[in-house]
This record gives C-alpha cells, sequence and structure tokens, in this order.
C-alpha cells in the first residue's frame, strides 16, 4: 500500500503511521498510536538495562615479602570474589630496590594462579608496569 494511503487511513481513525523497520525493503510501517509506541519502547529499553550484569575489577595488593598468613588471607577473599563473579587483579607492589627480585613477585603471582584455578581462569599473565607486577583472573563460567 502506499504512503499516502495508509497515512489517510491512520489520520481517519485518529492515529499515527509510524515507521518500525526502516532497512527493510518496502519499509514495514504500522497504524498505532504513537505516544503509546514510545512509552513501551521506553519500557523494553529499561527492562533490558536492569537484566544487564555489570563487571567489577576487584584488586588485591601484595608485597614480594608478603607472609604465608597474609597470603591466604587475600587468596580467600579473592576466591570469594571470583564466586560472586567479580573480576579480581592481583598486585605484586615493589619499593626501591625490591625490583631487583622480580622473580619473587612471579613466583607469588604463579603461586595465587594455581591456588585458584578452581574459582577462576588467568585473563592477564603476570606482567610488570613501572613499580607493579599484576595478574588478571575473571570468574569461571557457570
Amino acid at each position: 500500500m502506499s504512503p499516502q494511503e495508509a497515512l489517510e487511513i491512520a489520520r481517519s481513525k485518529g492515529l499515527d503511521l509510524v515507521e518500525i523497520a526502516p532497512q527493510a525493503q518496502p519499509p514495514v510501517c504500522r497504524i498505532i498510536n504513537f505516544g503509546k509506541f514510545q512509552y513501551e519502547q521506553k519500557k523494553k529499553q529499561k527492562e533490558a538495562k536492569a537484566k544487564q550484569t555489570y563487571i567489577v575489577v576487584k584488586e588485591i595488593k601484595f608485597r614480594p615479602g608478603t607472609d604465608d598468613h597474609d597470603y591466604n588471607f587475600k587468596k580467600n577473599h579473592a576466591a570469594k570474589l571470583l564466586q560472586e563473579g567479580d573480576k579480581v587483579k592481583a598486585t605484586v607492589h615493589f619499593r626501591g630496590r625490591e625490583i631487583t627480585h622480580k622473580e619473587l613477585g612471579i613466583a607469588l603471582l604463579n603461586r595465587l594462579e594455581q591456588d585458584l584455578t578452581p574459582f577462576g581462569i588467568v585473563e592477564v599473565r603476570p606482567k610488570l608496569e613501572g613499580m607493579n607486577m599484576f595478574i588478571m583472573f575473571g570468574p569461571k563460567k557457570k
């Protein structure tokens, strides 16, 4: 049907002619109340936004000389965060001349990687940026 005919029918019924799919061949139009159409579109967008999940990155900081008790406490906290669905960034911060012993940071992060394997996957392998070495974990897919 031509657009003029559809527009005349819509006006006679007191409604609007709304283009639903402009990219289709031929374009798809409907005779509806435009205000109601806008309301329903906003409602759909709001529902989609409510169902959307936000990825949060939590950071846990270590030092090269972190003791076993502190390490275990932070490891358990990281496991809990991964189970809740958050990403975890574990950082080893070097101060002063500690940077000459990078192997301590690598060993600590590799140990953490092995301990957190049941809870998450490694997204970024250990990397050194300035005085910090970090590793990123993501939660396992259910």
